[in-house]
């Protein structure tokens, strides 16, 4: 008998994967996203990347305000498994307890680490050298469920939070693909996540954004590096806001005091850390739009800004 799937997800990471379980034949019996919202500067009502692929296969959208409030149609549908992918609500209990055989996570860390709902983001705030994906059991408590099974693959030191969460959309979608045939015939293990290990990767807060340049040219390389998609890092030059997209770390070391503008030249604005200097590669000064460093320099007198601080 054929298996009634429920997938539930919200962003272009959990599209893909859905696109995916499509592709290599999964029939997929109800989609659950997020409400649609209004996007841009026009605030025009747009639907959900997940709920754009549904429209375009035929498969059914629900779409609750709040589910934990409103989720019979789930329930109805009796469903044998259920697969979430950054849904971005809490899943209540009466629909982790509903399928025939499981519910299901595909959460963007080698859990136990980064427990939470930036995962991505945290590995590249830490400079962390591999991060991956883990297929897990859903429970009450968030992320905290048995280890189906895990992939990993590598973060080079000069990526971004972009780049991560593309390479974890392949590394996701294979690993789902790979589980689920033990899944429906529940032939799969359980491995407990070791609580001892346990770390968080709470939502970017706003606190989160801003540099910090009283730390070395690596910890704020890698805040630059890991807001550099949303939100975006950003110091303060003259009582505004200047957001910081990409950067590299220099050998040269600083020469003045941290945050200051060691040098400009015709590429890159310097920054002094407390150890080398950071050399700031694609920018955003106030009321100006996001462009390369190279760019923006043609604009300004370059002697004019060595020595000014970023606070």
């Amino acid at each position: 008998m054929e298996k009634k799937i429920i997938f539930m997800g919200t962003p272009i990471f959990a599209s893909e994967i859905l696109k995916q379980l499509l592709a290599n034949g999964y029939k997929i019996d109800l989609v659950v996203s997020q409400p649609d919202k209004k996007v841009g500067r026009k605030q025009i009502i747009t639907p959900t990347p997940v709920k754009t692929v549904a429209i375009e296969n035929n498969i059914p959208v629900f779409q609750p305000q709040k589910i934990r409030e409103d989720y019979q149609p789930i329930i109805d549908l009796n469903p044998d498994l259920i697969i979430t992918a950054a849904y971005g609500q809490i899943v209540p209990d009466e629909v982790l307890a509903c399928p025939t055989i499981e519910c299901i996570n595909v959460h963007g860390s080698l859990l136990p680490k980064y427990r939470g709902g930036a995962p991505i983001h945290y590995s590249v705030l830490n400079g962390d050298s591999e991060t991956g994906v883990t297929i897990m059991k859903m429970v009450t408590k968030m992320d905290a469920g048995a280890i189906i099974s895990q992939a990993s693959f590598p973060i080079a030191e000069n990526d971004t939070t972009a780049i991560v969460h593309d390479n974890m959309i392949g590394v996701g979608a294979k690993l789902l693909l790979e589980t689920l045939p033990s899944i429906l015939s529940q032939e799969y293990t359980l491995t407990e996540q070791d609580p001892s290990l346990v770390t968080y990767s709470p939502n970017i807060s706003k606190d989160d954004e801003r540099i910090n340049w009283n730390r070395s040219a690596w910890e704020v390389h890698n805040q630059i590096r890991g807001l550099s998609s949303w939100p975006g890092a950003y110091t303060m030059l003259d009582g505004e806001r200047f957001k910081i997209y990409l950067s590299n770390v220099t050998t040269i070391p600083a020469n003045g005091i941290v945050g200051s503008i060691a040098q400009v030249d015709d590429e890159a604005i310097y920054v002094n850390c407390i150890d080398c200097q950071v050399k700031l590669m694609r920018v955003q000064p106030a009321g100006k739009k996001q462009l390369d460093t190279k760019d923006f320099v043609r604009g300004i007198d370059k002697s004019g800004y060595v020595g000014r601080t970023f606070e």
